[in-house]
């Protein structure tokens, strides 16, 4: 496909996004299979700064010998995800996209202070029991090295007849053999918290009434959030070079709550887990991360 490249420098602020957000709430009916937008949104030098770091690590509690959070690029990319949700000539309203998954690559180790190029763009519709799905790819590059990568997907319920490659769960992890590692306490602040270091400042995330509009009884966490809190008890010492994670979001988190790390019990640089109710028969998230042998 042919894309048009377009550089964002500088980022929109917070409350351009927010007023783009509100503008698309309202979306005219497809006359037709859906779009795909053709824009290649770009930044052209995002640091990974210290203090970025360190603010996105004290969120989700990696430590600082751990390097670079695995999952840290995707806050830095994030507003223009948004951008692309929220541009005119995106076929669906922004608020109703559900972020369903989330693969990430990491193909070089990253370094506070790194300077990266962001290119973020629609690639594929997917054809989902649901409805419509649509994944949007993110690629991290140092010196024309792509060195990080994620592909995020979303869903518009109830859409009719998608259009796509039909969707497939590529975690079919079995429940049995999973032992609770940890319990975590939630916050009612918890998703005003993660805002702020991510840019994602949802209503449902933020507000209990913001989420009441959007059919929620109480604000929820961010999905990025729980991955986050999840790679930091399992992303080991010393940093990574080669690393990935995939990850499918289940149910929503209530705020505030309780919830708990679900292992199965494997040695070596391999971790099949899900993030449940303390109980553990209600599934909020199901992940794996794989990393680089020599960092075990």
């Amino acid at each position: 496909m042919d894309y048009v490249t377009q550089i964002i420098d500088p980022p929109p602020s917070r409350t351009q996004l927010l007023l783009d957000g509100v503008r698309a709430l309202r979306k005219p009916k497809l006359d037709g299979p859906p779009p795909l937008p053709t824009a290649r949104l770009v930044r052209s030098a995002v640091e990974l700064s210290a203090p970025g770091i360190a603010a996105y690590g004290r969120a989700c509690g990696f430590r600082r010998e751990q390097g670079v959070p695995l999952s840290y690029p995707h806050v830095l990319a994030f507003p223009l995800h948004l951008m692309l949700l929220t541009r005119p000539s995106f076929p669906y309203p922004a608020s109703g996209m559900v972020h369903l998954a989330n693969r990430i690559r990491q193909h070089q180790r990253l370094h506070e202070g790194q300077a990266l190029r962001l290119e973020v763009y629609c690639e594929r519709w997917v054809a989902h029991p649901k409805g419509q799905a649509l994944s949007i790819a993110t690629r991290a590059f140092a010196a024309d090295t792509l060195v990080w990568e994620s592909d995020s997907l979303y869903l518009r319920r109830d859409v009719k007849d998608p259009v796509g490659e039909p969707w497939e769960d590529v975690l079919p992890l079995q429940e049995d053999g999973l032992l609770r590692t940890q319990r975590w306490v939630l916050p009612a602040d918890l998703g005003r918290r993660f805002a702020k270091v991510s840019g994602d400042f949802n209503p449902i995330h933020t507000s209990v009434i913001g989420a009441r509009i959007f059919g929620f009884r109480r604000a929820i966490a961010h999905g990025m959030w729980t991955l986050g809190r999840a790679l930091a008890a399992q992303q080991p010492p010393g940093g990574l070079d080669q690393a990935q994670a995939h990850c499918d979001f289940k149910l929503p988190i209530f705020l505030p709550g309780q919830v708990a790390l679900w292992n199965r019990p494997v040695t070596g640089p391999r971790r099949e887990f899900e993030v449940r109710n303390v109980a553990g028969d209600k599934p909020h998230m199901r992940g794996l991360f794989i990393w680089n042998e020599s960092h075990q």
